[in-house]
């Protein structure tokens, strides 16, 4: 016999758990199958980890700048061992904590990989072993996604590497090229290039940093450069080179081929869903460009069968997964959520400086044929920032020019990706202009910001 769910949830990730959870709160009952580790990549290889070991090099450059706080700083040293067994031990520590909560909300854990195995059932296997046969009427596919691989440039673990061996180095190469410009890419450029490394990113598109407001991007590269880090836009890795200690990279910029000997390549050009030995095959699940097909409830084609997270389109963030998930227990439940939209997610990229944005950028708002107004406030005017030494930046906001609704905003410097969120619950609440303006901004914040760059689009702005 197999055993009885209401519910079963395939991939223990920010996703997987948080859907699991929200439905034990509903007295429903349910299983996580997790093939690996709780808490998924996010937590395990991703999102926590990183930040762990962005907040080394932060530390770093401020021990390297201390002079100018009047601080005098001598015979300090990078420890790399140490500073990766404390990003691990970070990710062990919530591992740890979403086991927890697991067992608090009387969520039953299966250790093993999950694959349909017909209308309502999922067989669950561990090293080719079978471990058990699960039933239920709703099934969630949770399974996230892995580093995409490009033809000819394939990670292989020791020259070309994914994030997985990124954020557990044994030693600090003396260079690297990091091939792709998104938040992934950036971050590890930021990392590295802290330490001491040299870097060099390649983005194929005209610019780093591509899903955000353009004026955003061209800043953050003036300050990744001003660091020293390299930055080739428009271009292309064609070819990698292998030998004992280097590799040799070919990259066309501008119908020009250029070339680069370094001691590693980062492999940070997107993800792709994972979508194989899952059980789709017979099913009506539609699978376009490696992820499932979903509607605003998480509901596939095939009735009975979900999916949430990573697994499905973009944007591809922890704190999405984990809003669909509750979207889709809550549809199960039958509390009639609202369904689940893209519009106001925000996205953050914790690199120094730090950038963070919400909405549509200017560009956007533009091609949907909208009269905009535009607000800007640069950081050299905020007295918080300018006291913590980090007065370049700016906040960029976009308004109806009609309606005076907030359609998006756009921010680059110090605990931006804090924030953003301002901006988020005011979009949430269909915030105008007129009530962002008679909101009261302690001083002295950096948040202050926020509020002279919507004071700017109408021509108010105080301290700039």
């Amino acid at each position: 016999m197999a055993d009885q769910f209401d519910v079963i949830v395939v991939g223990g990730g920010p996703g997987g758990y948080v859907a699991a959870i929200r439905a034990a709160q509903l007295k429903l009952k349910v299983a996580v199958v997790e093939a690996r580790h709780l808490g998924g990549i996010c937590l395990n290889w991703g999102c926590i980890p990183t930040k762990a070991l962005l907040r080394s090099a932060e530390v770093k450059h401020l021990i390297d700048h201390a002079g100018e706080f009047g601080i005098t700083v001598e015979g300090a040293r990078v420890d790399l061992p140490k500073i990766v067994a404390r990003s691990r031990a970070v990710s062990k520590q919530l591992a740890s904590g979403v086991a927890h909560l697991l067992r608090k909300n009387k969520v039953t854990v299966y250790d093993g990989f999950g694959k349909l195995a017909g209308k309502g059932r999922l067989s669950v296997t561990k090293d080719g072993k079978p471990v058990g046969e699960l039933s239920a009427p709703h099934i969630i596919l949770a399974t996230g996604a892995r580093p995409r691989q490009i033809p000819g440039l394939e990670v292989d673990g020791k020259r070309i590497i994914s994030y997985f061996e990124a954020m557990v180095p044994e030693r600090l190469p003396k260079s690297l090229l990091i091939m792709g410009s998104g938040a992934i890419g950036i971050e590890f450029a930021s990392f590295y290039r802290a330490l001491g490394v040299e870097v060099t990113v390649v983005e194929m598109l005209e610019r780093i940093l591509p899903v955000e407001d353009a004026e955003i991007s061209g800043l953050a590269r003036k300050a990744f450069e001003k660091q020293g880090i390299r930055i080739l836009t428009s271009a292309t890795v064609k070819t990698a080179e292998t030998s004992a200690d280097s590799i040799r990279v070919t990259v066309e910029s501008g119908g020009q081929p250029q070339v680069f000997e370094v001691e590693q390549v980062i492999s940070a050009v997107g993800i792709v869903g994972n979508v194989e030995q899952i059980g789709l095959e017979g099913t009506q699940v539609k699978v376009e460009r490696t992820h499932v097909v979903v509607d605003g409830f998480g509901r596939t084609g095939e009735p009975g069968v979900y999916a949430i997270g990573d697994l499905t389109g973009p944007p591809w963030l922890a704190h999405k997964a984990s809003h669909e998930g509750v979207v889709c227990i809550e549809a199960i439940a039958g509390l009639n959520p609202h369904p689940f939209e893209t519009w106001n997610i925000p996205g953050c990229t914790y690199a120094r400086p730090q950038v963070a944005s919400v909405g549509l950028t200017e560009a956007k708002a533009k091609e949907q044929g909208r009269a905009v107004k535009i607000g800007r406030f640069p950081l050299i005017g905020n007295g918080k920032a300018i006291a913590m030494g980090e007065p370049e930046g700016l906040v960029k906001t976009v308004f109806d020019a009609q309606t005076g609704a907030l359609l998006g905003a756009h921010m680059i410097g110090p605990e931006v990706t804090e924030m953003i969120q301002g901006f988020v619950i005011a979009r949430q609440l269909e915030t105008t202009e007129a009530e962002l303006m008679e909101t009261v901004f302690p001083h002295p914040t950096v948040s202050e910001a926020m509020h002279e760059s919507v004071l700017d689009a109408y021509g108010r702005v105080i301290h700039f």
